[in-house]
């Protein structure tokens, strides 16, 4: 049997969410291309992780916040391929503070990482995607439709990263080029441990989810690989959301 080959890019690919999505499209005939802020020694292991299962990978340090930084790595990603397949944006960075108390660097901090990243990404994307169509997929949060204490820079951000989905499908529709994002509830990462009152969060989640315990990573990677794959080909612009049922009360 033919191996189809397949080069994909994801933000924030190193650790927690990012590198469950990573090790979930590592196989043989896949190229990915993993971004990270400043983990070496995270990125090492993933990139040795995704080897094992079959897959070609490049770490690609950086922030993606910097649209010039984007710029350079898409100039390392075309110095390897002409042709992407799929981009997923993980990455993300936000305080965790009341609204209220949110300094301008609080605000920018996660609006660049979290939403304006998206939009530069695409843009770069575009010229190795629209030959052939492609799958792009962003990572948002019940932040973003739900008030969560403590949450409000990234939140918002993730309400604005949503509304850009929905904008990037309709316009990048004519390339066959589909977006949609994936949004989970409270997802066991080390991140979420740093949370304010993360135990009294975690209980009340339990209390009120019908899925019974919190989402893990994995949880959301299978959500991203259903929007990668064929069967996902009528989707354009929507938020799946894989939360355990959390937000259905």
């Amino acid at each position: 049997m033919k191996i189809k080959e397949r080069n994909i890019f994801i933000s924030g690919g190193s650790r927690g969410i990012g590198r469950a999505i990573s090790l979930s499209q590592a196989e043989k005939g896949v190229t990915l291309f993993i971004n990270y802020l400043r983990d070496d020694e995270a990125a090492a292991r993933a990139k040795k992780e995704a080897e094992k299962k079959g897959a070609r990978v490049f770490l690609l340090p950086g922030n993606v916040g910097d649209p010039d930084t984007i710029l350079s790595l898409f100039k390392s990603i075309q110095e390897k391929t002409n042709r992407l397949d799929a981009v997923i944006h993980n990455a993300a960075l936000g305080v965790f503070k009341p609204a209220h108390q949110l300094r301008e660097k609080d605000w920018d901090i996660s609006l660049d990482v979290n939403a304006k990243a998206l939009l530069f990404l695409s843009q770069s994307a575009l010229p190795l995607m629209k030959q052939h169509g492609g799958k792009i997929v962003a990572i948002s949060s019940l932040g973003s439709t739900h008030f969560t204490p403590h949450y409000g820079a990234i939140g918002i951000s993730k309400a604005a990263l949503e509304s850009l989905v929905r904008y990037l499908a309709v316009e990048l529709a004519p390339y066959k080029i589909h977006v949609n994002a994936v949004s989970g509830g409270l997802i066991e990462t080390d991140s979420l441990k740093r949370f304010p009152d993360f135990h009294k969060m975690k209980k009340e989640f339990l209390r009120r989810t019908p899925g019974g315990r919190l989402g893990s990573p994995e949880d959301i990677a299978d959500a991203v690989s259903f929007l990668l794959g064929p069967k996902s080909d009528w989707f354009y612009g929507q938020t799946l959301i894989a939360d355990g049922g959390y937000s259905l009360f």
